[in-house]
């Protein structure tokens, strides 16, 4: 999309200052908007501190820096340019077609972008919000702190620093209270947010629902692939700290200070490529498939509960409609960058890792996925234990608060010859509705159905707009246990014929199995 010459810039003064965006045939788009202290100095490792007033007219006609990060697969795979990093890189972006007029009162939703909390950005070219602005919302993304940045606790080093495994998230809340403040001057309503994300984004929309902190700054929330589970508990941060650092030599709180942004990355390499190189004794260590992600956030019980989901169940977040999901393949994405299982014997060891019960768990799966290889059998079974499973059990949670809509996202993209099937991510250009860019045709292949691109899109949109996703074709979306206890899931293009459809409790066996035999890793 070309810059149009046929308006005014687009001009917005805010509380902070007077911002000068620019226009995208009809939408604004402002760029590199701080919503906090640049996190630098003095403020390194520390919570977000309040934005600055700058003087002036400021150029928010491109993006600001985004966190400092180490190269990225899924970047590469989309052959996405390098964006500028820094540790000042506390910015926003905001799509709108209603620039300067606070009365406007349009939906707003606030994008969290994934990465597994080490890459990443909210200027990422896939998360541009034109379609959703013609849509006729408000779309904010935001950039966090990533990596030891954002979620390296230093709590055992120096007790002024404990919680500072949870920055990125607070960084977050302090993104929503910038909107709450100023969103209403790019035409928002600060009484209509929903905060929507992928993967570590859906994680950390979930932890959102559960911190004191952002209670009332959203109103309805979108999880996509990611759920609670990404919390380590502050025994596992502090592990994972000790390792880190331990790759650094730094060994006090003025060490780390010390250490230059090039040397953490280097750091945070090291530690990756360990754990992704060793699944086994990764997961042994530290617990979780997720293990394989060197900085999570920590149930700590100061920003974040000591136990996100009872506190998700005891209605910390009641009166939050929830849309929450997961794609039908998640795992497929990382099993490029891991040989699969070999076989029967194998998948047994590593369902050992994660179940009481493997021999119980293979019998499962191969009644419930019969004919398939022990390879992707792993690849469900991961699939159900990371991503499904906290999904279902976040659903669960948040139905007795607020009405929840459970989906499935089925559409497998013919990419690489159909390796990818409906993997981790496969959903983004489609509710971004974005999927006709030509640079995402190594993602979803050349000829994606841009039908489903815009019934998705329209979902997330109708959600945010009314609390009730519709999508076109169905008469209703039912929410979880609507229907006399039951478990709707709406299929996108789950049919033969690529048209969606509602299933009760789908592959409820597996389900079920995970119910009985979740070891609480």
């Amino acid at each position: 999309m070309s810059d149009s010459t046929d308006h005014t810039a687009p001009i917005v003064t805010t509380g902070l200052g007077t911002a000068r965006g620019v226009w995208l045939d009809d939408v604004a788009r402002f760029g590199g908007l701080p919503f906090a202290a640049p996190p630098v100095g003095d403020l390194r490792f520390r919570p977000p501190a309040p934005p600055q007033v700058w003087e002036g007219e400021r150029d928010a006609t491109g993006f600001g820096h985004v966190s400092p990060q180490n190269p990225s697969m899924l970047s590469a795979l989309l052959g996405e340019e390098p964006e500028t990093q820094s540790e000042d890189c506390l910015y926003l972006n905001v799509w709108t077609t209603a620039p300067g007029r606070p009365t406007a009162g349009l939906p707003v939703m606030v994008w969290i972008h994934g990465g597994g909390f080490e890459m990443g950005s909210g200027s990422s070219p896939m998360y541009h919000g034109e379609e959703f602005a013609r849509s006729g919302v408000v779309l904010v993304s935001v950039n966090y702190r990533l990596g030891s940045l954002g979620f390296l606790e230093l709590g055992h080093l120096e007790g002024s620093y404990a919680g500072s495994g949870n920055n990125g998230l607070l960084d977050q809340v302090a993104a929503l209270e910038w909107v709450r403040d100023h969103i209403a001057e790019f035409g928002g309503d600060p009484r209509d947010v929903t905060i929507f994300g992928e993967s570590a984004g859906a994680m950390s929309v979930s932890l959102l629902l559960a911190m004191p902190a952002a209670k009332g700054l959203f109103h309805r929330a979108v999880a996509q692939s990611g759920a609670l589970s990404a919390a380590r508990t502050p025994e596992h941060a502090t592990k994972d700290a000790d390792e880190f650092l331990g790759r650094t030599g730094a060994t006090d709180i003025d060490a780390v200070l010390a250490l230059s942004t090039e040397e953490l990355l280097a750091a945070h390499a090291a530690v990756a490529a360990t754990r992704v190189g060793n699944p086994e004794e990764a997961i042994a260590e530290h617990g979780s498939p997720l293990s394989f992600l060197a900085f999570r956030p920590v149930a700590d019980g100061l920003s974040v509960p000591a136990d996100p989901l009872a506190a998700v169940a005891d209605g910390a977040a009641a009166g939050v409609s929830l849309v929450v999901g997961t794609n039908l393949d998640e795992w497929k994405l990382f099993s490029l960058m891991a040989a699969p299982v070999a076989d029967e014997a194998a998948l047994k060891t590593r369902m050992a890792l994660i179940v009481d019960d493997p021999d119980k768990a293979v019998e499962v799966y191969q009644e419930a996925y019969p004919g398939l290889t022990p390879g992707d059998l792993e690849s469900f079974f991961l699939t159900d234990e990371v991503f499904r499973m906290p999904a279902v059990e976040l659903a669960d949670a948040q139905t007795p608060h607020a009405p929840v809509f459970q989906y499935r996202f089925d559409w497998r993209s013919p990419a690489w010859g159909g390796m990818l099937g409906a993997a981790h991510a496969i959903e983004i250009p489609f509710v971004f509705n974005c999927v006709a860019d030509p640079k995402l045709a190594v993602f979803v292949g050349d000829e994606p159905p841009a039908e489903l691109a815009q019934r998705v899109h329209d979902a997330w949109v109708s959600f945010a707009a009314t609390g009730i996703p519709t999508v076109r074709g169905l008469d209703e979306w039912p929410t979880l246990g609507a229907t006399g206890g039951g478990r709707p899931v709406l299929l996108f293009s789950g049919g033969e014929d690529g048209a969606d459809q509602l299933a009760d409790d789908p592959v409820s066996l597996t389900r079920e199995f995970w119910a009985s035999a979740r070891s609480g890793f």
